[in-house]
């Protein structure tokens, strides 16, 4: 009975309105169909709940007990109505998935003009672009950004920003690198399945110069954050120790003076991509947060 609210409702407008014939007016059913309900109430609790006067109903002292549970149950109901209700609207948290560049350093810079934009709070879920594209099948997320695009079958792929690899070091490097310069200087290294690492080892060979096999490699990494640290902590008065990552990654420290760039004859360039699933390719909200940074990143 705790689980049909409708027979909770009942006795709490009984409860508001202090008559049944107005409850039933109120509820827009018969007296008999409001009376039906509370013998039920009454049934299942095996006391009384009201007692009718003249001049209108009173509680029990049972009626008076059940009347504060029925109330945090209509509060609970209330607010799981209003819940469901953000569901409806589209008022739920907008999920983002992205790489560990876009995630970090690119789409912090717009995230409270979109949640302005579409009036939603937004999250965001950092990792590799392999792993936001399986949360993007698995509708965990609404919208990945990466920099590698998977399979086609069911995701839609937008391009959305060029990105430059730089080789970067805490001293000053020469504008273009040759191969005794790679060869010589001490390498952070991207991990060996990284689409990062297989970009430059594309650019080395069309510069012909020697590919990453053959560097001085201090250690490998993942995270664009722990190279850059590791490169910021290296020491100045050694030979240079060096990395590659986004251009979107240094800007900060460029700009400070804590980090300096290079670059090898060929540019290591790539592309990040804004992808959704193909059945909700015509869902206005996914279109309009898609448009909203094509057009906000490309001005």
């Amino acid at each position: 009975m705790i689980r049909d609210f409708t027979k909770i409702n009942t006795f709490l407008t009984i409860v508001k309105m202090k008559s049944f014939s107005q409850a039933s007016h109120k509820l827009g059913i018969s007296q008999p169909a409001v009376t039906q309900q509370v013998k039920l109430i009454e049934e299942y609790l095996q006391q009384e709940v009201f007692v009718r006067k003249r001049n209108g109903t009173k509680l029990t002292k049972v009626g008076k007990a059940f009347f504060i549970i029925c109330q945090k149950i209509e509060k609970t109901v209330l607010k799981a109505e209003s819940e469901v209700i953000e569901v409806i609207n589209k008022k739920i948290i907008f999920d983002f998935g992205a790489s560990y560049v876009a995630g970090n350093y690119i789409l912090p810079n717009y995230l409270n003009a979109i949640k302005d934009a579409i009036k939603n709070d937004v999250n965001i879920e950092v990792s590799t672009s392999a792993e936001a594209l399986e949360k993007l099948k698995d509708k965990d997320i609404d919208i990945a950004l990466v920099d590698v695009p998977g399979d086609t079958k069911d995701i839609i792929y937008k391009e959305w920003m060029n990105d430059e690899i730089l080789i970067f070091s805490n001293q000053k490097l020469p504008p273009k690198l040759n191969s005794n310069d790679v060869l010589n200087y001490k390498w952070v290294c991207r991990d060996k399945n990284s689409n990062t690492r297989h970009i430059f080892k594309e650019a080395l060979e069309l510069s012909k110069m020697p590919d990453c096999e053959h560097f001085n490699i201090i250690s490998e990494s993942t995270s664009p954050t722990s190279i850059i640290n590791t490169i910021l902590k290296s020491d100045k008065n050694d030979i240079p120790t060096v990395s590659i990552v986004s251009k979107y990654a240094l800007e900060d420290y460029v700009k400070s003076g804590l980090l300096f760039t290079s670059r090898i004859e060929k540019k290591i360039q790539r592309k990040f991509y804004i992808s959704y699933l193909k059945e909700r390719s015509h869902d206005p909200f996914i279109q309009l947060v898609a448009d909203y940074l094509i057009d906000k990143t490309q001005t």
